[in-house]
């Protein structure tokens, strides 16, 4: 397979989730858009597809996720207030979630899972190399992991997928990846993939987390690819059948990261990462860990 030489420039966000998890609030507002100190879990997510180069965003979302397209347009009465109070510093935050990309949105009708929602891209991506990004991982700006995968497809071809190692006895609550080093510390060759396995039978302790930077490939097999756990059209299926066969649509490698990774993916490891992320604020942090060293000593 010869490795691509096509820039990567497009990144697909799917958010047509329920959010069930986080009801009540979920009821009439997407879970994307709960806050994660003061800036929605969404937009992280895509500044760090621009950060990483990909100026061009589609969102596959579903009902009532109009908020999303909201929030990464113009909102001119509110500029306009902002500009007549000379409140210079609230007005750039709020223009900022409108110029970080160029946004497109797609619905995905019915909730057949992720590898469907990907399947959903396929007439924006067309027949270049994208990445995926799930907004339950929110990947700190320091660490740039996306960046990282990109380079990796380039040199490579094919499909690239994050890993992260996780404790063995929580290796159920993933997709876990069989792999081989390379001559790159942090690059794995992929054989294989199982979506949530027993911890007894996992091929390894490398869990995959939520980005991907995919061959175009990938749209013809998840169109074959039947429903599976779940009920739903899995991505990893559709990633264990590249691995398993390269000629289909060239390799699959693993980046494996050892950076700081957000996990907003249910209630308790999003209060976490919002305490993480209020700590190490420079306008928050200093008040902040104040408070929460005399809560814990004196209240806990």
């Amino acid at each position: 397979m010869t490795p691509s030489h096509t820039r990567i420039s497009k990144a697909v966000i799917p958010a047509a989730g329920l959010g069930t998890r986080f009801l009540p609030a979920t009821k009439a507002t997407p879970k994307e858009m709960l806050p994660v100190v003061d800036k929605p879990a969404i937009q992280y997510v895509v500044e760090e597809a621009a950060a990483a180069g990909l100026s061009d965003v589609l969102m596959v979302t579903g009902r009532n996720k109009r908020p999303l397209e909201d929030h990464f347009d113009r909102n001119y009465e509110l500029e306009e207030a902002l500009h007549r109070k000379g409140d210079e510093s609230r007005l750039a935050k709020v223009q900022e979630s409108s110029d970080l990309a160029t946004m497109h949105y797609v619905r995905q009708g019915d909730p057949k899972g992720l590898g469907h929602a990907v399947l959903c891209a396929a007439p924006h991506v067309g027949d270049q190399p994208f990445a995926v990004l799930l907004g339950d991982d929110l990947i700190d700006p320091r660490d740039p992991l996306l960046a990282r995968m990109v380079e990796v497809q380039e040199q490579h071809g094919g499909s690239v997928i994050a890993l992260m190692e996780v404790d063995p006895a929580q290796i159920h609550l993933y997709g876990c990846a069989a792999a081989a080093p390379t001559g790159d510390d942090d690059v794995v060759t992929v054989s294989d993939l199982v979506e949530k396995p027993d911890p007894a039978e996992a091929p390894s302790n490398l869990a995959i987390i939520g980005r991907y930077v995919l061959d175009p490939a990938v749209f013809e097999v998840l169109r074959k690819t039947d429903p599976g756990r779940g009920g739903e059209i899995q991505l990893t299926d559709a990633l264990q059948a590249l691995a398993a066969d390269p000629s289909l649509g060239g390799p699959v490698h693993g980046v494996v990261f050892k950076g700081r990774r957000y996990d907003t993916g249910d209630r308790g490891d999003y209060l976490r990462a919002i305490v993480r992320l209020a700590c190490e604020r420079e306008d928050l942090g200093p008040d902040f860990r104040t408070w929460l060293r005399s809560y814990v000593t004196e209240e806990m």
